[in-house]
């Protein structure tokens, strides 16, 4: 089913990753940057996450004894250095994610400055330069992709070409891509944010989550690579993230899998590389360089 199978360490069937993205209450500033300090309920809602969901998310990731990626824009990372630190010190990833949630394509003219203001908080709060990056809104354009080439970063997770890990090539240099799909994203089963636009029916745990084990299912048939993406404030709330654990835990005794970051799996693939074990897929970018009418 998969035309070019990664091969995974130690023989695993498949390649899982559960990361998050921890927007906080960065959302409702980005998207009401009038009257948000007024607007009470969202920023509660966004605060959930740090302050409420990352301990629990943690707790189940050192009790299962795996480490994951998070991505958290720059002005979270400032707003709350304690969450971040917890993060750090369990040993996982944080990627890149935007300053303030702002969208790559509407802030095409000065996203040089947002992604390298994030870029600053970045090094100042947990040191070095993130490994990768993921758009907000997966709203990623060419910029983006030449200014990570030009900071060093290594990888992207926002495009969705591909079941599983491919490069993508420019003339500026080469990066790995993370895919990402909205069939495994937490934002169509549980959002209901009205003042960003998007007033989504929520669907109970089991229903939401159902789908993404179907597609882990399938990805797993294949020996593929299964990621999901996920928001603190939602499915980091009791009844979800009891789901997910109980998921993770049956996932890890009855299958052959790699729970690992995404720094991780392109560690392994360059490793696979250099030893001429594999050769992955390649997308050449840009794909259009102007409108096609």
């Amino acid at each position: 089913m998969i035309q070019n199978p990664i091969p995974w360490p130690n023989s695993a069937k498949c390649a899982v990753a559960v990361t998050f993205d921890m927007d906080a209450d960065s959302l409702i500033h980005i998207s009401r940057p009038d009257d948000s300090h007024k607007r009470l309920y969202p920023i509660s809602m966004g605060r959930y996450g740090p302050m409420v969901a990352l301990p629990r998310i943690l707790d189940t990731y050192k009790r299962l004894g795996i480490k994951q990626s998070f991505f958290i824009p720059g002005w979270c990372l400032e707003q709350y250095p304690e969450t971040v630190e917890a993060i750090l010190q369990d040993g996982h990833e944080i990627g890149h994610h935007g300053y303030l949630h702002e969208d790559p394509i509407e802030t095409e003219s000065d996203q040089k400055y947002w992604f390298e203001r994030a870029l600053a908080s970045y090094t100042k709060i947990c040191g070095g330069k993130p490994r990768g990056y993921r758009a907000p809104v997966y709203n990623i354009n060419q910029t983006v992709i030449d200014l990570m080439i030009e900071h060093g970063l290594r990888y992207d997770s926002s495009l969705m070409a591909d079941d599983i890990p491919y490069a993508m090539k420019t003339e500026k240099g080469e990066l790995y891509e993370m895919p990402v799909h909205w069939g495994t994203d937490d934002w169509p089963p549980f959002a209901h944010y009205s003042e960003i636009d998007y007033m989504m029916p929520v669907k109970a745990p089991s229903e939401g989550l159902a789908a993404f084990w179907e597609e882990f299912d399938a990805q797993y048939e294949a020996g593929g690579f299964f990621m999901l993406i996920l928001h603190p404030f939602l499915t980091g709330r009791l009844a979800r993230w009891r789901l997910v654990e109980k998921w993770m835990k049956e996932t890890m005794n009855s299958k052959d899998v790699w729970f690992a970051r995404l720094e991780d799996i392109v560690a392994h693939l360059d490793n696979l590389r250099e030893a001429g074990e594999y050769t992955p897929r390649i997308e050449n970018l840009p794909y259009y360089t102007e409108p096609q009418r």
